[in-house]
């Protein structure tokens, strides 16, 4: 990050690392999709950084294609994903906090099992 920028709650509690870069930016642009150059430059890591970890996350569902633009595959945060669904209410979390914003409902980061009655 450039000098005089401020960094997310998310950074600042967790560390500047470009896995987190990304995911910072994927959580703060989870409504709109990217092509990995794009990705790359926004969250200001460089694109072989990405292409480090981009396969994993893919794998792990926390981010999803969504179409094809010309050459380019487009991607972003899959908010069908549990994990992913998680991150961006730690997010929201941990920035609600930093501003200290009390909030009546507490957050749940996990998910409650279901249970199954009993006949």
């Amino acid at each position: 990050m450039e000098n005089g920028e401020n960094k997310s709650a998310f950074l600042e509690y967790f560390g500047d690392t470009p896995k987190l870069r990304f995911l910072d930016f994927l959580i703060g642009n989870h409504f709109f999709d990217f092509n990995m150059t794009d990705m790359a430059r926004e969250a200001n890591i460089s694109y072989n950084s990405l292409k480090s970890f981009f396969e994993d996350f893919l794998e792990k569902g926390i981010i999803v294609k969504t179409r094809r633009v010309g050459k380019s595959d487009m991607y972003k945060l899959n908010m069908d994903n549990a994990t992913a669904q998680n991150f961006l209410k730690f997010a929201w979390f941990l920035t609600k906090q930093d501003l200290g914003v009390e909030n009546q409902e507490t957050v749940s980061v996990v998910q409650k099992p279901i249970l199954q009655e009993r006949d």
